[in-house]
Formats: C-alpha cells, sequence, structure tokens
C-alpha cells in the first residue's frame, strides 16, 4: 500500500486513509435511497412512472459507485468517490423521461454517449484543455461555491432550511407551543446542529476523526432519543428497515435495470411516433448537450474543490493526475447506464473524507468496500439517520467556504465574477451553472473593460456552448 497509494509521501497512515474512506462514505450512502426514491417514485405518490422498482436501482447505484470509486482510487489515486450525481438524476427522471416522454431504457442511451463522449475527450486530452480555460477568477470562488453549495443540502437533509412555497427557502418551525411543530419533528434538527457544534469543538481540539465521531455520536442520539420520547419511534424509523427483503433487490435489478440500455434503449420509435423524425433529433443533441455540459462541470469543480480544500493541487495549481481522474468519471459513466442508473460523477461530499485527513487512493478503496458491503445491506444502511450526515456536509461546508479569502474582492471585476461563481451553486442546486454564470460574466467584464483579448478561445467556445445550453435546453 505504502509503495502503490505513497502514504508516507502525502503525510498520511492507513489508519487515517481508512476513517476518512468511511466518513465519505457515511456523507454520501444517502444517495442509495435517494436516487432509489427518485427512480422509482419520482412525485412521492406512490406512482412508477419510470417501470423500475426502488431495489433494482438501488443496486445499480451500489454497483456504479463501486466501480467509479475504485477506478479513481487506482487510476488518479486521490481519496474521491463516485456516484450517481445528484441533479443529474434529477435530469434524467424529471425532464428526460417526465417531461420529455422518453422511456426510461432511452434515457440510459444518452447517458451511455456521455460517458463514451468523456471518454473520447479524456483521451484526446481535450479535457485538461477545456479546465485549463477556466479563468483563475472562476477557479479560485469554485471549492468556496461547492462548499455553500454543500452546507445547504446538509440543511436541507436535516430539515432546517425548508421550501414554504413563497419565499422558495425559509427556516423550519422549532415552536412547539402553536402546535406548528412537534418533539418528533425538531429533536432530529436539533441533533444536526448540536453535532456541527460538536465537530467545530473536536477539530478545534486537534482530535482525529471530529467528522467521524460527530456522525457517530448523532446516530447513536438519534435512536435513543427517539426511542424513548417519541412514541410509536421503532415501528416507524427501525422496524421497516430490519424487516426489509435483503435479496429481492437483486432480482428486480436483473429483470428491470441491468443491460436494458442495450435490450430496448435504443428503439425511440415511440418518441419518434409521437413527435416526428426533426423533433426527435433536435431533442436528441440538445440532450445531449445538457447531460455533457452538467456531467463535465460538476466533475471538474468537484476534483478541483475538494483537492483544494485538501491542500492536494500541485504548484502550479492544477488537480494531480486530473486526466485518469476524468477517465475514471467517464468509465464509471458508462458503466453506470449499463446498470441501469443516471451519470456517475465525482460527488462533493468526497470532501468530507478530505477533511477528515483522507489523501491517497487508499480512502476511496474503504469507501468503495463500503459500498459495496451496503448491496447486501441495504434495511441496514438506511438506519444511518440523514439528520447524521447533514452535520458532516454542514462543517465541510464550513472548512471549504475559506477559500472565498482567495477573491480578489478589492477589484470589481473579479469580485462579480467570483461572487456569481459561489452564489448561482446554492441558489440553482447545481455546481455547473455557477461555473457557467462565472464564465459567462468574465468573458463580458473583459469585453466592457477593453480587455477581450485576455479571453482565450477555449473560454470563448465554453462560454457559448453554456449559453446555448441555457437557451435550448433549460
Amino acid at each position: 500500500m505504502e509503495n502503490y497509494f505513497k502514504l508516507k509521501e502525502r503525510g498520511t497512515t492507513v489508519r487515517t486513509e481508512l476513517m476518512a474512506g468511511l466518513t465519505t462514505f457515511m456523507a454520501m450512502a444517502y444517495i442509495l435511497m435517494v436516487n432509489a426514491g427518485m427512480f422509482a417514485d419520482p412525485f412521492g405518490d406512490g406512482t412508477n412512472v419510470l417501470g423500475v422498482s426502488y431495489g433494482a436501482i438501488y443496486i445499480a447505484t451500489a454497483i456504479s459507485a463501486v466501480v467509479g470509486t475504485v477506478l479513481i482510487g487506482l487510476l488518479a489515486n486521490l481519496p474521491l468517490a463516485q456516484a450517481s450525481g445528484m441533479g443529474l438524476n434529477a435530469y434524467f427522471v424529471y425532464t428526460v423521461c417526465v417531461g420529455l416522454q422518453m422511456t426510461y431504457a432511452n434515457a440510459l442511451v444518452l447517458v451511455l454517449f456521455d460517458g463514451l463522449l468523456f471518454v473520447l475527450l479524456t483521451i484526446t486530452g481535450l479535457r485538461k484543455v477545456i479546465f485549463d480555460a477556466i479563468p483563475k477568477e472562476v477557479k479560485v470562488a469554485i471549492s468556496a461555491g461547492i462548499g455553500l453549495f454543500i452546507a445547504f443540502i446538509g440543511l436541507q437533509n436535516a430539515g432546517i432550511v425548508v421550501n414554504d412555497g413563497a419565499t422558495c427557502v425559509n427556516l423550519a418551525s422549532f415552536n412547539v407551543f402553536s402546535g406548528s411543530a412537534t418533539w418528533a419533528g425538531i429533536f432530529p434538527m436539533l441533533l444536526t446542529i448540536l453535532a456541527v457544534f460538536a465537530i467545530g469543538a473536536m477539530s478545534k481540539k486537534k482530535v482525529k476523526g471530529a467528522v467521524l465521531w460527530g456522525i457517530l455520536g448523532a446516530t447513536v442520539l438519534y435512536y435513543a432519543i427517539g426511542l424513548v420520547t417519541v412514541p410509536g419511534f421503532y415501528a416507524a424509523a427501525v422496524a421497516p428497515n430490519l424487516t426489509s427483503d435483503f435479496f429481492g433487490a437483486f432480482k428486480d435489478f436483473g429483470s428491470q435495470a441491468f443491460l436494458k440500455v442495450f435490450t430496448e434503449g435504443f428503439d425511440f420509435s415511440g418518441y419518434i411516433a409521437a413527435n416526428g423524425a426533426g423533433a426527435f433529433v433536435v431533442t436528441l443533441l440538445t440532450t445531449m448537450l445538457a447531460f455533457c455540459m452538467v456531467d463535465m462541470f460538476d466533475t471538474l469543480g468537484t476534483l478541483y474543490g475538494a483537492c483544494a480544500c485538501g491542500g492536494l493541487l500541485t504548484k502550479e495549481g492544477d488537480v494531480p493526475n486530473m486526466n485518469r481522474a476524468m477517465l475514471a468519471d467517464a468509465v464509471a459513466t458508462c458503466a453506470g447506464s449499463v446498470c441501469g442508473t443516471s451519470t456517475v460523477t465525482t460527488f462533493v461530499e468526497s470532501s468530507a473524507g478530505v477533511a477528515e485527513g483522507g489523501r491517497t487512493g487508499l480512502a476511496s478503496m474503504a469507501t468503495a468496500a463500503l459500498f459495496f458491503i451496503a448491496m447486501f445491506l441495504a434495511p441496514v444502511a438506511q438506519l444511518i439517520p440523514t439528520y447524521a450526515c447533514a452535520a458532516a456536509l454542514i462543517y465541510v461546508g464550513v472548512l471549504m467556504m475559506s477559500n472565498v479569502r482567495n477573491i480578489n474582492w478589492d477589484d470589481p471585476a473579479a469580485a462579480v465574477v467570483g461572487f456569481l461563481t459561489v452564489a448561482i451553486m446554492p441558489l440553482t442546486y447545481n455546481i455547473s451553472y455557477g461555473i457557467a454564470f462565472g464564465l459567462i460574466s468574465y468573458i463580458f467584464v473583459k469585453l466592457f473593460t477593453g480587455k477581450v483579448k485576455e479571453v482565450n478561445v477555449g473560454t470563448w467556445v465554453i462560454g457559448i456552448l453554456f449559453a446555448l445550453m441555457f437557451f435550448l435546453t433549460h
């Protein structure tokens, strides 16, 4: 392990890497349940629009996560993990399948094309060229934007930030006296907040494994308090997970998801009959563009942000072994389409493991092993409450926001670009949109200040592609 992962060279140990891998898994294990639920019941009303079960997608998500995480660990030696991306899965389900009325198998074909195109771009080196085209003003803001974004995700997962229908975001009610809130709803949110405070305090005291201990402590308290103070807690939160079918999901995976991209995916006759050949070509091209742009810049942004957070960037400010990391992402996306899930991408929650001290691909191996085990222990994995993992996400957001100091706020031109990059990510729930607004604003600022010659060709091309994506597909 020392020779392959270069542990001493990166100032880490086997124990630290294993704990980092465990922390990353616990921070992103929710994707197994969230992705499965989104595919099987998109509207939360029991209607199976896509015709695929919860169990089938659970297994597909786990397998693709194992493949992607192992690849990025072995090929790039980075402490990152991959799985079906949040945002990309929503685009797959709600835009392509529900909105455009393509079948589940048809949408998998678009994911496959996305992966194959990225393999080509990586082999030819064009992905590195694209990353180099991102100006410094945007790069320095990426990790701060991702930090705010994942903290927002954590606050939402904990139920602390809610959509009130009027302002889109609001603070959940903690008022148990007016009848608008109950102890059963309040105590998990309080645990999340308490866990964030505890993680911060332990980190200040240099306690190893602070994030992990925070997650475990919150989990223990969640069940201890719930079982003692909430009537019916066991029947609602524990029993369903312990009595579920452990192996039925594999049967559904084999019959409903695995290889559907090849057996049914290339049959677009239903869509063509309903919309016409011309509409099919336009829809196919623009949808593929959207998949490619979102996937590419989600991955680029996460790689840079996570590596910057852990001090893993090279002296030149680049992501180490970036082409290999890109190749791992591309191959994992292809594998995901074959398994039956949406685009696989590097997860921003990997930053939790980096914050815990992960510096090599050994941490990825630990995360992948836990995803493999989770395939057989789906009900048990669901016992880790979202409220505990949410605390880790919020704290990592705190750490990553420190990079906001690298934005040159004294320069109005740089400040506008940096601010839009940071703000748009959480406000649109999309990393790539933040990068898009940053790039487009950079081009216009240079244009209006008479410095348009400083904008290189690559930046122009990417900016135009982002604009086309917004106008043609969003």
